[in-house]
């Protein structure tokens, strides 16, 4: 069979594990990289770095483009390949804007006739498919999901990205029943106001409906953690029978898990109709390489 070539788009802390979980799948090629420093510092042996204004058709065929980008950059990037007919994958975290994205992302991929995922890191993603399925399990409930202590990594660009910030850290912490707290870590550059720079964060959206601190460190990378975690609840009822409880729980390596749902979901691409999906539409035996009966037999 022949193998899904997929290129990495972006090369930071997800794209780096990305091209390792598609270089140990049997059944994937990485077709390259695609980063704004193309070749320089190669950083992988055998693996094509190219540069983001470089054309994409020296990597060879592509099937499926995996966007490691922050997530205000993933309309654009998506956009870009789905109009090529080359699959997509990201990681988009703002939950409120994923319907939204769904349907542009959608229309374009409907004329490019490709398939887009969205939304595919852990959560949104592997954990929408855990909360989906405690709802199907108990129809009438409430769930609460709680996350931390951790880095947020979509939390930290955002940070990082602020004026005056020349780097910076966001650490979750869960207060419980779906609230948390923000502790942000910001180095500045030089001359740069702490006081501003503190309001330019606060009242971006990704921090202002929760409690949020900052502070001011001489050094991020004394404090830099990758690790994260989940702690999911949901009390319903089943059947008409009340207290049914359900807890899910992991601690993870945050841009790791991200990386390994994101080629899982790449893989899923190759046999959807093209549109755009949410991790929830899409059936998870197509998550994983293998003949379909020998999964079947193996996992149900």
């Amino acid at each position: 069979m022949e193998k899904i070539r997929i290129a990495v788009v972006g090369y930071g802390n997800i794209g780096k594990y990305a091209a390792e979980a598609i270089m140990a799948a049997p059944d994937m090629e990485l077709a390259g990289v695609i980063r704004r420093e193309g070749a320089k510092n190669q950083p992988l042996s055998g693996v094509k770095f190219i540069g983001e204004d470089t054309d994409i058709s020296t990597l060879g065929r592509i099937d499926v483009a995996v966007l490691c980008k922050p997530t205000r950059q993933i309309e654009e990037y998506a956009k870009f390949y789905l109009s090529k007919g080359i699959h997509t994958v990201d990681s988009f975290d703002i939950h409120n804007e994923i319907t939204s994205l769904r349907r542009n992302l959608g229309e374009v991929a409907g004329k490019g006739k490709s398939v887009a995922i969205i939304s595919a890191g852990w959560d949104p993603g592997s954990d929408s498919v855990i909360r989906a399925l405690l709802e199907a399990a108990a129809p009438v409930g409430i769930t609460y999901t709680n996350f931390g202590p951790g880095m947020s990594m979509g939390h930290s660009v955002v940070a990082r990205s602020k004026p005056g910030v020349a780097d910076a850290l966001s650490v979750t912490i869960p207060l419980g029943t779906g609230i948390h707290r923000r502790m942000v870590y910001v180095q500045l550059e030089e001359g740069a106001d702490f006081t501003k720079v503190s309001q330019d964060i606060k009242s971006d959206s990704y921090f202002c409906n929760d409690e949020t601190y900052i502070n001011q460190v001489t050094d991020i990378s004394a404090l830099e953690d990758k690790g994260h975690g989940v702690s999911m609840t949901r009390k319903g009822r089943s059947s008409g029978s009340d207290n049914q409880i359900f807890n899910f729980d992991m601690r993870i390596n945050n841009p790791a898990l991200t990386a390994q749902v994101m080629v899982s979901c790449a893989r899923a691409c190759i046999g959807l109709n093209p549109g755009a999906y949410t991790m929830i539409e899409v059936p998870m035996i197509d998550l994983l390489p293998g003949n379909k009966e020998d999964l079947i037999a193996r996992l149900v």
